[in-house]
């Protein structure tokens, strides 16, 4: 997956959209098509909140109303800018109504705009901060912050994600008009919908908002009178229900939909921003280690009135909320609605739990065939994530760990905290197989000034003590959210170079490079040209993957990659390489997944002053390539083709590029490869355990469709000399892997280096492997010097997400 640009620019963050997939969710920038639209991850101003109920049967508040926010540490001027709404349902009459906006948001502010009041309601808006006269449905519509006064004109999600003028945009209810897997579900005449995750956009609307209390929250921090950001009259007498009782001992509280009064605790972290809310610990535990003191308050849009070490009595819901339910998460228990009371401030916040190789157990979950764990009491003693459920809320700590993640845009960075799990061999968590899994891993996100927020790389350590509550996020499983953070200590880690090819070996490399297109930044082609000047040497051959059309993410019908592929070319050249020629097959518009629009593929680059191409006639995106001939004279049918383009194991996917390279004069058949990603897959921290990874069966097929054309060939000359790479998105122990070494048919280079330098990818803090090479019989081993050079996957600063690798051959 997985980069904050500023508005207008028009990316997709490919880390937040892996983030709610199992570990190495995908290869490519887009997991999986969405069918909604795709707009910018914004760093500036963010769509919060949207209520179209105000004045409706059943509604408190009187107005509907828009909310916006600015996570960033300047303001947003708003000068030119409009809130656009339109039905749910658009006909071919229907038009988008416009709002326009003045003034800015303050940084790490908010800006609400009042709409239509109803007949009803009993409760008016704090001062709105502009306002306007569209009447919103209460439950299905799109909401727009557009750059500009002039209405859209889009009635599709594939027509506003083309619209540069969308900084952001919301669909709820049924909406056609969204972002992302679907749109925000829940909204009613008694609720909104309200970012529950970072205001960072995903750019998926059903995974960032969901249903709860609307909460207008103005400019100056005023909220509607009775709303719940914790400042209104509270309880004001403990009650009998204690944060280990709405725990319980299981993952699911026993209280789930109740309403508890007079909850006591101390409060042991805030969030003001995005997820609002606190968090509270009793002081006075229980004797059970399974039931955990601490827990969320959630506030919805108000920012929480508490501070750390503030006494309270919270009267609240009690709920079950379930981050990425469609990925299997487990749930977060909360309290919801809250009113509260601060007793006394500056009280002692209790002591964190260590968490360390000696408390955190080596086996990661139970395992319930497939199953839910839910309500299976939790083994502290035996399963890590028992052991995080288990104390989840709570105050907890690392000392002195390493960090298995580098720091990413988004303040966030791994660190395991088990230093017996399996090292790689520069410094990460090397994950080698389903029933081998690093169970310290851990996510540490700052609770503090973003500003203070330490740039770490994979090798380095966090020293010194790292601490705060420990929460449960949609991306990534359990996370501490650090009230108070170590000090990086580096580990001096450097960008690999490969070894030199001597002049008789033939040297192929594979890279994926992150949905490259011209309207990509110059210093992204320069880095990526000197990764393959510099690092990998400039082999001779060159598979590319993630290759996108000459316009990106537009979605015009435009197919060819003439204009990416030789601006890369020219910038290789640049960085002082040779003059790549390249071959590739356009695909068939939006047909091979990806991000909409781009059109993904793989194209060859390769030395003509090294290697010659071998061209035949006939190759298209829907013509099947076929072998011919036997012995030395076997060839392929159509050079550079597609392999079995029409079948379905490659539907909605990158079809294999197969081509005929001559080399010293003999014939060396190259197939790039970009297999289906990891979309829909339970998260590693999935509440059914084992996860399902239902991904598995298309890749599944695609290797039997690769390993049939691989065998035809070798049938026909046993002596064939294939080399198989790319992004196979899966693990050198997946089935689909397994499929293709079937027989000796194929050999998986990556399997003869040292268990610790295999990764090409870190995800989760789990460095992996995605990307391989494959070489036939026809390459004995000692003829074979792999390597996977890492440049990228282990740094904070990254010109892909994917480390490349190379093999040299001697034919």
């Amino acid at each position: 997956m997985p980069s904050p640009l500023p508005v207008p620019a028009r990316r997709s963050r490919r880390t937040l959209l892996r983030a709610a997939l199992p570990a190495a969710v995908t290869a490519s920038l887009v997991l999986v098509p969405l069918p909604g639209a795709v707009a910018t991850p914004s760093a500036g101003v963010v769509i919060a909140e949207v209520y179209g109920g105000g004045g409706n049967s059943g509604a408190t508040l009187k107005n509907d109303f828009i909310e916006l926010a600015n996570p960033t540490g300047a303001a947003f001027g708003l000068a030119g800018h409009s809130v656009q709404y339109l039905s749910g349902s658009p006909s071919a009459s229907s038009k988008w109504g416009v709002t326009p906006l003045t003034g800015s948001v303050a940084a790490k502010s908010r800006y609400l705009i009042a709409q239509a009041a109803g007949t009803g309601g009993t409760v008016g808006l704090p001062a709105a901060d502009a306002t306007g006269t569209l009447a919103l449905s209460a439950t299905s519509g799109t909401v727009a912050l557009v750059s500009g006064t002039e209405a859209l004109t889009c009635k599709t999600a594939e027509e506003c994600a083309a619209d540069p003028r969308v900084v952001d945009l919301v669909g709820f209810g049924t909406a056609v008009v969204r972002e992302g897997s679907g749109p925000a579900a829940g909204a009613s005449n008694s609720a909104s919908v309200a970012r529950a995750a970072s205001l960072a956009d995903t750019d998926d609307n059903a995974a960032d908002f969901r249903a709860g209390e609307p909460t207008p929250v103005n400019a100056k921090g005023e909220t509607a009178p009775g709303g719940s950001g914790g400042g209104e009259t509270g309880p004001t007498e403990p009650g009998t229900v204690r944060v280990h009782d709405i725990q319980g001992a299981t993952r699911l509280s026993p209280l789930a939909g109740q309403t508890v009064t007079g909850v006591p605790g101390i409060v042991t972290g805030v969030r003001g921003y995005g997820t609002k809310g606190f968090w509270m610990q009793d002081p006075n535990p229980d004797a059970d280690p399974a039931t955990s003191e601490g827990v969320f308050v959630y506030t919805n849009g108000a920012g929480p009135a508490v501070k750390v070490g503030d006494a309270v009595l919270v009267t609240a819901k009690v709920t079950e909320y379930y981050p990425n339910s469609a990925g299997g998460s487990q749930s977060l228990t909360e309290l919801t609605a809250p009113r509260t009371t601060v007793v006394s401030s500056g009280n002692a916040v209790p002591a964190p739990v260590v968490l360390d190789g000696t408390s955190v157990p080596e086996a990661y979950a139970p395992d319930a065939a497939g199953g839910s764990i839910e309500a299976l009491p939790l083994r502290t003693d035996a399963y890590a994530l028992d052991l995080f459920e288990a104390l989840e809320g709570m105050n907890v700590e690392v000392r002195d760990v390493p960090v298995t993640q580098a720091s990413n845009a988004y303040h966030e960075l791994w660190v395991n905290a088990r230093e017996q799990d399996p090292r790689s061999a520069r410094g990460g968590s090397v994950y080698l197989g389903y029933d081998r899994q690093n169970s310290g891993r851990l996510l540490v996100q700052s609770l503090g000034d973003a500003a203070d927020f330490p740039a770490a790389n994979v090798g380095d350590r966090l020293t010194g003590t790292t601490g705060g509550p420990l929460d449960y996020t949609r991306f990534g499983g359990y996370a501490v959210q650090a009230t108070r953070l170590g000090t990086v200590e580096s580990g001096g880690l450097q960008r690999e170079v490969t070894a030199r090819a001597l002049p008789s070996e033939l040297t192929i490399a594979t890279y994926n490079v992150e949905n490259l297109d011209p309207a990509d930044p110059d210093e992204k082609f320069a880095e990526l040209a000197s990764g393959v000047v510099t690092n990998l040497r400039a082999p001779d051959i060159l598979t590319l993957e993630e290759v996108q059309d000459d316009n990106g993410p537009v979605n015009d019908g435009t197919v060819s990659s003439d204009a990416t592929v030789a601006k890369f070319v020219e910038a290789i050249k640049a960085a002082g390489g040779p003059a790549y020629d390249w071959r590739s097959v356009d695909p068939v518009d939006g047909k091979d997944g990806g991000e909409p629009g781009g059109n993904i593929r793989q194209v060859f680059l390769f030395n003509p002053d090294r290697v010659s191409f071998t061209d035949i006639a006939g190759g298209d995106a829907t013509t099947a390539v076929d072998v011919t001939g036997t012995g030395k004279r076997a060839s392929l049918t159509a050079s550079p083709a597609r392999i079995a383009p029409a079948d379905e194991a490659w539907n909605n996917s990158r079809k294999p590029l197969i081509g005929q390279f001559s080399f010293h004069n003999k014939p060396v058949f190259v197939i790039a490869n970009h297999f289906n990603s990891k979309g829909g897959d339970q998260g590693l921290d999935s509440r059914f355990q084992a996860p399902s990874r239902s991904s598995e069966v298309q890749r599944l097929k695609q290797a039997e469709v690769q390993r049939a054309f691989v065998a035809k060939l070798l049938a026909a000359d046993p002596g064939a000399r294939v080399v198989s790479l790319g992004d196979f998105n899966d693990y050198q122990f997946s089935p689909a892997l397994q499929t293709l070494t079937e027989d000796g048919v194929l050999r998986d280079l990556v399997n003869e280096l040292p268990e610790s330098e295999r990764y090409s990818y870190v995800y989760q803090g789990n460095s992996q492997v995605l990307d391989h090479i494959l070489v036939s019989p026809a390459f004995k081993r000692q003829q074979t010097r792999y390597d996977i050079v890492h440049i990228n996957s282990e740094f904070a600063s990254q010109a892909s997400d994917h480390d490349p690798q190379v093999v040299r051959v001697k034919p």
